[in-house]
Formats: structure tokens, sequence, C-alpha cells
């Protein structure tokens, strides 16, 4: 059973998000980009191809020393809903991302949850950025 155009558009910005949680991690010395899970069907896979964009079902922007501060979901392929679920680590909310209208990105409603967003909310999470240390 193939996954229809909607849901290759889910994980396609789903990818999307996940290089933007990484560019942000890469420009901070106190940040690191964490895999914490894979997709199922990556993990099963055998002998079946892999047509997912990525194989990171989880993920989250830590502390240095692996203390997650920001964790991203996103369902599974099996999942009849389709979200990413982007929850603080130390905090019982959490939002819930969809496919953007139009099929492009991921969105809060009608809001859109693009690298701008994701940025605001990490920095307000961890702190301003500390200068560079120099090597």
């Amino acid at each position: 059973m193939g996954m229809s155009d909607r849901d290759r558009a889910f994980y396609r910005a789903w990818a999307a998000l996940l290089d933007e949680m990484r560019a942000y991690a890469s420009e901070r010395d106190d940040v690191i980009f964490q895999k914490e899970a894979d997709f199922p069907d990556y993990i099963y896979r055998m002998e079946r191809p892999y047509d997912l964009p990525t194989i990171v079902m989880n993920a989250s922007l830590s502390r240095p020393d692996g203390h997650p501060v920001l964790m991203l979901a996103a369902s599974p392929r099996h999942a009849v809903f389709k979200e990413v679920v982007v929850h603080p680590y130390e905090s019982h909310v959490y939002r819930k991302l969809t496919l953007a209208e139009g099929g492009h990105g991921l969105a809060e409603g009608p809001r859109v949850f693009d690298g701008a967003r994701l940025r605001a909310l990490a920095d307000q999470l961890l702190g301003p950025a500390k200068p560079a240390t120099a090597a």
C-alpha cells in the first residue's frame, strides 16, 4: 500500500523541520541535536524498500550533557492522523502541528510553524546564545 501525496508532503515537511533543528544546534555551542527514535518502518523494514525522507521519528534540542529541552515527534506511517508534537521537555504544554494549507510545511492551526518559530521557541526555552568559545 503506497503513501498518499498528502502523507508524502507531511513527511517532507517533517524532514525540513529536522533540518531546521540541526541548523539551530550547529549555530550554538550550548545546544545539540539528538535523534531520540527511528520510525518503526525503518527498524522493521526487513527487505522492503524504505521510502520516507528521513528515518528520524523523534528528535530533541538538548543541552550538551544530553538533557532534552525541546522534543519533537512525528506520527508513524500507520497513524491515521499525521501530526508533529512539539513538546518543551519539562512542561505539560505542547503543540500539535499538521500539514499546512496548500501542503507545504507544518502549521499549528492557521499559523505556519517554520524555522523562525522553531528558533523563537528554542531561544525562549534555552535562553540567549552564549558567545562562541575561541578554539
